[in-house]
């Protein structure tokens, strides 16, 4: 924890007279891989959110170091259905996480007009759960139910190779990946599409984050960002 209340102080040294500052706000379309070698379902693919503020470190210069504060929906849904209706006889459901995220990123400008750019960004983040919900709705012969329970995450300490307090129904407390990304910069709005490609796996239980990619989040971020003191 003392590593990442650092690393949080560092981003306020982003926020200087040079820096560009942003509040971003955007659909997350998230996932969690079911096989071996990465692959996710299509029909598991779970609508959310991203909020929060961005720096960069400068404004104008063709590269630039951007890092920020997020708070960023994962997960996944998953859908059975007893027989060909889609209307009963079902059992629909939802695993929506809500993280606290911390990107870190490399940006390459490539300037289009005077002001105007496009760039690309890529880096690692960490992130850390907070909170979130479990959705399950079912029907059968008419007969319709639901239930929402809250997301259990373990109390990891991040400085030992442990995972403490681990167990089957909460995941991990911290999470950990790369984003790749690029948008547009036309000075009064940012547009961004982001790859989120999460590096560790999500059940506190499972500390073999390298031997296969099962298990793992994946996120594409759509989003807009508008610069603060222009």
């Amino acid at each position: 924890m003392k590593k990442l209340l650092a690393i949080a102080v560092c981003i306020v040294l982003f926020t200087t007279a040079k820096s560009q500052i942003y509040v971003q706000g955007g659909v997350n379309l998230s996932n969690i891989t079911t096989t071996n070698t990465g692959g996710t379902q299509n029909n598991n693919l779970l609508t959310t959110f991203n909020a929060g503020i961005m720096a960069r470190s400068n404004k104008t210069e063709p590269i630039a170091l951007e890092a920020g504060l997020l708070i960023e929906g994962k997960g996944a849904k998953a859908n059975s259905y007893l027989t060909s209706s889609t209307n009963d006889n079902y059992v629909k459901a939802s695993f929506n996480p809500l993280y606290l995220e911390l990107p870190v990123n490399f940006v390459l400008r490539l300037p289009l007009t005077h002001r105007n750019n496009i760039f690309i960004n890529a880096g690692p983040y960490v992130a850390m759960g907070i909170g979130g919900k479990t959705k399950i709705e079912t029907s059968f012969l008419g007969d319709k139910s639901s239930s929402t329970s809250t997301i259990q995450f373990n109390n990891d300490d991040p400085t030992t190779s442990q995972q403490e307090e681990a167990s089957y129904d909460k995941l991990k407390r911290f999470d950990y990946g790369i984003n790749v990304g690029a948008g547009i910069d036309l000075r009064k709005i940012l547009l961004k599409v982001n790859y989120g490609y999460g590096l560790s796996k999500i059940n506190s239980t499972q500390t073999d984050n390298s031997s296969n990619d099962k298990n793992k989040y994946r996120i594409v971020s759509i989003s807009l960002g508008i610069p603060l003191g222009l």
